[in-house]
């Protein structure tokens, strides 16, 4: 029988907080701990790396989903469980949102948001009930958080919009989530 597996949006670097990366080592460590199979990006660089590597040290699965215009950039991880090419972006999110049955998003850039938002706004218009949760480390996602909180605000979305995500102040309290 296949594991749960766990759609991991992250940074593809570092980040300024040496948080960031303790947090993204940790995840990568208590998913394969828990069974459960990670879906990523494929990187071997910055958060995604660190989430990889760690689950991989653990004995976890990981399953990587790559364009082929990034394998240099991204230093594609090769040796996953599963390595999967793309030809496009759009071609590797929906590849690895349908490959998963939860989405955790940690800290990240542009590239992360904008994965964050389209599975969000799939959710608002009930194209899947799959559930979004983003980790919160050391306060990163606090002005995303009242971000939304305008957008409802200024009628632009109802309030039920916080709804479709969980904030999670911890790996121990994802982990729980995800497995209970």
């Amino acid at each position: 029988m296949q594991s749960l597996s766990v759609c991991v949006y992250c940074g593809a670097r570092p980040g300024a907080d040496p948080a960031y990366m303790s947090a993204a080592t940790e995840l990568g460590t208590a998913l394969a701990d828990a069974g459960l199979r990670l879906v990523y990006g494929a990187g071997d660089v910055g958060i995604m790396g660190a989430v990889a590597r760690s689950a991989q040290a653990a004995g976890g699965q990981t399953f990587g989903v790559i364009p082929a215009h990034l394998i240099a950039w991204e230093v594609g991880k090769r040796d996953v469980t599963t390595f999967v090419v793309t030809e496009t972006m759009h071609e590797r999110k929906k590849v690895m949102f349908m490959n998963a049955d939860a989405v955790v998003v940690l800290p990240g850039g542009a590239g992360s948001l904008d994965e964050l938002f389209e599975v969000l706004t799939w959710r608002q218009l009930k194209l899947h009930h799959k559930p979004i949760y983003l980790l919160e480390v050391a306060g990163y996602w606090q002005p995303l958080i009242a971000l939304i909180d305008h957008v409802i605000a200024q009628g632009f979305a109802e309030k039920t919009l916080r709804d479709y995500y969980e904030v999670l102040p911890d790996v121990p309290a994802l982990i729980e989530r995800l497995t209970r």
